[in-house]
């Protein structure tokens, strides 16, 4: 019998505990529902994994958070005493969590106050990619990490070719992403250690907590689409939701955390709430769907417009990003403004075999449904088409039509 393939609640990505704290000061009793979703084809059925699956949450749910950990997120600036107190007594409940093998398809949801299923999503999107992994290769035989060892070379020696290029007005920096979509915990870990052996001037931290604390580099994240999502459904008009949920992050982390993300309805209905206030208020903004030469060139307009020097801010771009396009864009905007680069697949699950493509998304709220609509089409992410059409006209998204 292997190891729990989770063995610390650290191991999560830093957006999770940064939007679990304003959850537990705001939003307490808040009611939510979380899904598993698979995008593609499978060499086997997830469903196949349910057994498994059910193992690893049995193990998750038996975890605390140790003192070191706790003294860790202690000293991040921007968490409270309060909030640490409340790890202190967490542990994941397994009543909130179910999984089973629905005909081949793995079904796995998260249903309760919302302070006690957020945190389900990193480690369970670890244990299915970890677990297919596993049998994918005891099935198949050979070693993927020897092509991905290959892989990771090849990425090193373009990162340190960088050096013979022109100079930009603005370093390349990136960091590892790929916690929710990694080969292994251990793949990771190797990867992380030899970025920061080899890399160091390029590679600026990782978005998992554990990682950053054992390597003692810098944890990256802010928010994700669930925190902007929630606040459809928890009183606050409809149209007004995107302001609510930034005014309530202005309002918990007072200046630090600074990075807005855009496409919970689209870039053009975000930059409409994005005021001068908010603009002036925030660093910077990350990117994750749509194109992003074009998000990138609309940003740099609307703070124009809002007479606001975006050489000061920056550009944070995440969705599926592999090191060309990342260096890219890079070249087109580092004259312009700051950029950072949110790798997450092509780093951590770039071996050979076909990464997979699974989310588990927040879909429900308080009893009523919640959606993304994303800026590439496929994205968008509801089980109530009626709800998505009418977030559509609210924003003026094509999700509308």
């Amino acid at each position: 019998m292997n190891d729990p393939i989770i063995t610390s609640l650290l191991e999560t990505d830093l957006y999770k505990l940064t939007m679990w704290q304003p959850m537990l000061h705001q939003n307490p009793a808040t009611q939510a529902e979380y899904r598993f979703v698979c995008r593609n084809a499978t060499e086997f059925p997830l469903g196949d994994l349910a057994d498994a699956v059910n193992r690893e949450l049995d193990a998750l749910c038996e975890l605390k958070f140790t003192q070191a950990e706790l003294d860790y997120v202690s000293g991040l600036r921007f968490m409270k005493p309060d909030f640490v107190d409340w790890l202190h007594l967490f542990r994941f409940q397994r009543r909130f969590i179910t999984a089973q093998n629905e005909q081949g398809a793995l079904s796995i949801v998260a249903n309760g106050p919302i302070i006690h299923t957020t945190g389900f999503e990193i480690p369970v999107l670890s244990m299915v990619n970890e677990l297919y992994f596993r049998e994918l290769r005891q099935r198949s035989g050979g070693d993927p990490t020897i092509e991905g060892e290959r892989r990771l070379t090849a990425k090193i020696a373009k990162l340190k070719a960088l050096k013979d290029g022109p100079a930009r007005r603005n370093p390349f920096e990136f960091f590892d992403f790929g916690l929710r979509r990694r080969y292994s915990g251990a793949w990771q870990q190797q990867v992380a250690a030899r970025l920061l052996a080899e890399v160091p001037e390029y590679f600026k931290g990782t978005s998992n907590v554990k990682i950053a604390m054992d390597l003692g580099i810098t944890a990256i994240g802010t928010m994700a689409h669930e925190f902007l999502q929630m606040h459809q459904a928890t009183g606050v008009r409809l149209s007004k939701f995107q302001k609510q949920a930034l005014e309530t992050w202005v309002q918990e982390y007072r200046g630090d955390l600074g990075t807005a993300l855009t496409d919970v309805v689209g870039i053009d209905a975000f930059l409409r709430d994005f005021d001068r206030y908010f603009a002036l208020l925030f660093d910077g903004l990350r990117h994750d769907s749509g194109d992003p030469v074009e998000w990138g060139e609309k940003v740099i307009r609307h703070y124009r417009t809002l007479r606001i020097d975006s050489s000061a801010k920056r550009l944070v771009f995440s969705d599926g990003l592999d090191f060309d396009t990342a260096i890219s864009l890079w070249r087109h905007f580092a004259d312009r403004m700051m950029t950072g680069f949110g790798i997450g697949t092509h780093l951590m699950n770039d071996l050979g075999p076909k990464p997979l493509n699974i989310v588990m998304k927040l879909v429900r709220c308080n009893g009523s449904p919640v959606a993304k609509l994303s800026d590439t089409p496929g994205k968008t992410l509801c089980d109530d088409e009626t709800f998505v059409r009418y977030l559509g006209q609210v924003f003026g998204h094509p999700a509308a039509a």
